[in-house]
């Protein structure tokens, strides 16, 4: 991709700091916290004015109304200004009012077709563009998304992390699963890259701990919700801080630095490699085995997958992870990708290919 760096983020400290209300809720509201946020250097000013909701009747954003209140914290606090969009006439008419960034949310990131529609009516037009991750765990998708944009001519592109829907009780309100985003940075490392750590939260109190994890694995930044009386904020309310929370937050972060080569952590990497090395090696020879058993299978007349034999070394494989005080659900995971090699290979072997 043809990507430039977004030049206010290339003269901003680190990390570079988005901040500002979920919702653009009333100009003294928005002119309230810009005030704060500028006395402390914020890098830019974030609010939304068109809310997708999952439910109708949810406040859905005062819509462009909001757009010359976001223009005066330009203009009065020299403090760029961002907003989401999601149709081309949000895009028109942000262009219009001068909005400084836009960016992109997750449930738009998902649907190709109208990521589609916003980079056709960026096309040709130069303003920074940030896009979240898509609601799914897909990191083609996000990609995906970022071509679209980039093919339209759109090169001042960055990426916000803003966790992943799941299903049931969890302490997060999006699962972080880093790996994506740590993925996105390997394959993408000239994208500027964001967490939201207010959206994977769900909650303030886990605010500082996800920031901290972030900047641990080398995000260039954070986007955070900020509103003056969270308590009476119009949405997302449990999960907004004031600015003097926000300021702790910032001031508390450790900024770690890379260990070098010949350092501890390099001694610790290569005794990784090490086990790295011989876990492929047992992966391979269980793969053998796997096809040994599909041969067993073909000559029997047996179906591949067994549904019992699947169960019993998943339970086992449960209880050798907690006995080893490893994460069940992250080691099911990883399992699962075997086992599904593994009925891929024998496959392979009964029906010939």
């Amino acid at each position: 991709m043809n990507i430039d760096k977004i030049d206010i983020f290339e003269k901003s400290q680190h990390p570079i700091v988005g901040a500002g209300p979920c919702s653009a809720e009333s100009e003294e509201q928005v002119m309230h916290i810009a005030r704060a946020l500028a006395s402390r250097g914020v890098t830019f000013f974030r609010a939304g004015i068109w809310k997708p909701r999952t439910k109708p009747g949810s406040f859905e954003g005062v819509g462009k109304e909001g757009l010359p209140w976001l223009k005066r914290v330009r203009e009065e606090l020299s403090m760029p200004v961002a907003t989401e969009v999601a149709t081309p006439e949000h895009i028109e008419q942000s262009l219009a009012a001068g909005i400084d960034i836009l960016w992109i949310g997750a449930r738009t990131t998902a649907n190709p077709f109208a990521v589609q529609e916003i980079a056709d009516a960026l096309r040709g037009v130069d303003i920074p563009v940030l896009v979240k991750n898509p609601v799914n765990p897909d990191l083609e998708l996000w990609i995906g998304a970022l071509e679209r944009l980039n093919n339209a001519g759109v090169t001042r592109l960055g990426c916000i992390h803003r966790g992943f829907s799941s299903y049931g009780e969890k302490i997060f309100r999006n699962a972080p699963q880093w790996q994506l985003p740590l993925e996105l940075k390997r394959r993408l490392p000239q994208l500027p890259l964001l967490c939201d750590p207010s959206h994977i939260a769900g909650k303030r109190e886990l605010l500082a701990l996800l920031s901290q994890e972030a900047m641990d694995l080398n995000f260039d930044g954070l986007m955070i919700e900020t509103h003056h009386c969270p308590e009476c904020a119009l949405s997302d309310n449990r999960q907004q801080v004031v600015p003097e929370e926000l300021f702790i937050i910032l001031d508390r972060l450790v900024h770690r630095t890379s260990d070098g080569e010949g350092g501890e952590i390099s001694r610790y990497r290569a005794l990784l490699d090490e086990i790295d090395g011989e876990l492929m090696r047992l992966i391979a020879k269980r793969m053998q085995i796997a096809r040994e058993i599909g041969e067993v299978k073909r000559e029997r007349g047996l179906r591949v997958f067994q549904p019992f034999r699947y169960n019993e070394t998943m339970e086992r494989f449960a209880t050798n992870s907690a006995l080893h005080s490893l994460d069940v659900e992250a080691m099911k995971d990883i399992f699962e990708v075997i086992h599904s090699e593994s009925i891929r290979q024998q496959l392979r072997i009964v029906n010939d290919i």
